[in-house]
């Protein structure tokens, strides 16, 4: 995989944590900010996973291929067509980033990093969502935070959603080769 100090401007974003952690509120707004497209990876299940969540059944990585390759075709086509674009993925293991990313260096990645507690407490609130709290847990248990080596923007989810997309945004021009951020 190329180093990503010496990569080209970003050009897609993803933002990545648990259900419930912020994804698609801070993905709508950093989109909005940056005026590149938003996607978010809700979008991209098949009816058959909406289906199990919607029983309270957890996703297995089998079910989780074609969504992961819906996105990544969807962060090809944006790249290129020469666009920018941000999208919400849990990509929950290295292994779905490896699909999401893969040799792409113009791609970055946002990790929404908060506590179980916290989060639950934000789920309860939810309504309208096919991902029910009882499936919380399991993304914590299978959750496998980004290492160093994939140069994560990790930013906690207590702030406003406001406050963390600033914070994205600074890191985001702080980061060698990341001064292309904007459109």
């Amino acid at each position: 995989m190329n180093d990503k100090r010496t990569s080209p401007p970003t050009s897609v974003i993803i933002l990545m944590g648990v259900s419930g952690s912020g994804k698609s509120t801070v993905g709508a707004l950093l989109a909005q900010r940056l005026h590149w497209e938003f996607a978010d990876a809700d979008w991209f299940h098949p009816a058959s996973n909406v289906d199990k969540m919607h029983k309270g059944i957890p996703l297995t990585d089998e079910d989780r291929g074609p969504w992961l390759r819906a996105i990544a075709a969807w962060i090809d086509k944006i790249r290129c067509a020469g666009g920018h674009g941000v999208v919400t993925c849990s990509a929950l293991k290295r292994r779905y980033r490896d699909v999401l990313i893969g040799d792409r260096p113009d791609v970055r990645l946002v990790y929404l990093k908060g506590d179980e507690t916290l989060i639950a407490r934000r789920i309860a609130t939810r309504h309208e969502h096919f991902m029910p709290p009882s499936l919380l847990h399991s993304q914590f248990t299978a959750l496998e935070e980004p290492g160093v080596d994939e140069m994560p923007i990790t930013v906690s989810v207590e702030p406003q959603p406001r406050e963390i997309v600033e914070e994205v945004l600074v890191a985001l021009n702080g980061h060698p080769g990341s001064s292309g951020a904007g459109p």
